[in-house]
């Protein structure tokens, strides 16, 4: 067996030195979120075809995100890779495959877990394993994790702008705002074209509440991520969010129009983006035109996938800001139908996905309280949708819209100012003072005890289950 060290020391089989070379290049582009790497691996692989690692990034490639049908066609490739001849630490990494393929992806953390005590320095395994971390809604996993292996790292070795940024990205997610800011630009200090350094800068501007700063920022620092990266068009939804937090909607659907939806996008990934800023305008009072049926249109072929929950929310959003009653009914019965399989999507249905959609589909026909009790029940287990606190707000959003409309009916609320978002064990009620300036769009899962105040007491247990039609 042909065996040597990447450019971090970790022992890797199979690879001839051209070989490892793209290998790097495919790797350096994973990390900062560049285009190219399915080319560099087929020029690793060509070189190399026994290149195990090379085989383990292809079908990575694959699992890290939300498409089902992508991630199943990672099993053929990690059946080619498992008839390979592989070391202790590319056998955790192929565990690690099989587990997502087998829908277990704490299990998949866990082997990466494992593997990344081993070796601290696998780029590979942390990059992945923060993926999934994000994937299943993990904030103090995704900081804890990176952390851990931080003292095996240095300035000096490749690909350490990239820890970096994982770094300050859960360090927002759990609410150290001012930690993120100095770790995301110390990552740009080492790589200024870092997009996923940028992306962290985004986050805290938004959680933070200083709109203007993120706006300067994203205008600023275009060129960095707005470019060949693979998340330029959720950058963009991040500068649209800018917009309307300083009360430009106007601005924020030139966004959707000439970035978010310019090329029609069929990407999971794209569709949530575009599904929740139309959402936030709608929350705002404005009008979004002909723009929710294109993307009801788009996510009509997901109402089946029965694979994420997080999609199946923002599905439903598409559908009820169109208007389109029969694509919300599918999607429910369809959720209905699955919440009793004994599958991570049925679990994550039961609990979170369906109780959402309906509050959705109750919110869009003016049932208020129904639409309040089934989204202040999920509070406590949002993050198990997945996504940052960020993307997670539109539902938080909703609710404080939903109470406003419960206490207050017949008033319009779109003009209230929300307040920054809490940093944990926030316990005030500032979320609800009513003032004339902007709207703020950044709300943490973590709600004030007072959302309970309009249901007089503890809300209704069965809600939380779906069990609770609207």
């Amino acid at each position: 067996m042909s065996t040597t060290t990447d450019d971090r020391g970790c022992a890797i089989s199979g690879a001839r030195p051209d070989a490892l070379r793209a290998y790097e290049r495919a790797l350096a582009a994973f990390q900062g979120w560049r285009g190219g790497i399915d080319t560099h691996l087929r020029q690793a692989l060509q070189s190399a075809p026994d290149f195990v690692m090379a085989h383990v990034m292809q079908a990575y490639l694959a699992i890290c995100g939300r498409d089902p049908q992508r991630v199943r066609s990672a099993r053929p490739l990690l059946a080619r890779a498992a008839g390979l001849r592989a070391n202790a630490c590319e056998r955790l990494h192929l565990a690690a495959i099989g587990a997502v393929l087998a829908d277990d992806y704490e299990g998949a953390k866990a082997t990466l877990g494992e593997l990344l005590r081993r070796e601290p320095r696998d780029a590979l395994a942390l990059q992945v394993a923060h993926s999934f971390d994000y994937v299943t809604g993990d904030a103090a996993g995704m900081r804890a994790r990176v952390v851990s292996v931080l003292p095996a790292w240095s300035r000096e070795m490749p690909g350490y702008h990239a820890v970096l940024s994982m770094h300050a990205f859960g360090l927002g997610e759990c609410g150290d705002y001012e930690r993120a800011e100095q770790v995301a630009r110390d990552a740009l200090a080492l790589n200024p074209a870092d997009a996923r350094a940028h992306h962290a800068m985004a986050h805290v501007f938004e959680m933070s509440d200083r709109p203007e700063d993120g706006l300067q920022w994203m205008r600023e620092h275009m060129a960095c991520w707005s470019g060949d990266t693979l998340a330029a068009t959720h950058c963009w939804w991040h500068l649209a969010l800018f917009h309307l937090a300083r009360g430009d909607v106007a601005g924020a659907l030139r966004v959707y129009d000439e970035r978010v939806r310019a090329g029609r996008s069929a990407e999971i990934a794209d569709l949530i983006d575009a599904s929740a800023l139309l959402w936030r305008v709608r929350l705002q009072g404005a009008s979004t035109g002909a723009r929710w049926v294109e993307l009801a249109d788009a996510w009509d072929a997901h109402i089946d996938d029965g694979f994420c929950s997080f999609s199946d929310v923002h599905a439903m959003l598409a559908f009820v800001g169109a208007g389109d009653r029969n694509r919300a009914v599918r999607l429910e019965r369809a959720l209905a139908a699955r919440q009793s399989l004994p599958t991570r999507h049925g679990r994550s249905t039961r609990r979170l996905g369906l109780p959402a959609c309906r509050a959705l589909m109750a919110f869009d026909r003016g049932d208020h309280a129904t639409a309040v009790r089934l989204l202040a029940n999920l509070s406590p287990f949002a993050g198990g949708l997945g996504g940052s606190h960020a993307q997670r707000d539109v539902l938080h959003l909703t609710l404080l819209h939903g109470i406003g409309h419960f206490r207050r009916p017949g008033r319009p609320v779109h003009g209230r100012r929300f307040g920054r978002a809490p940093s944990p064990g926030d316990h005030d009620d500032r979320s609800f003072q009513s003032r004339p300036a902007r709207p703020v769009p950044c709300v943490r899962d973590r709600l004030a005890p007072s959302l309970a105040a309009p249901h007089g007491g503890r809300l209704d247990a069965t809600a939380a289950s779906g069990r609770t039609s609207p």
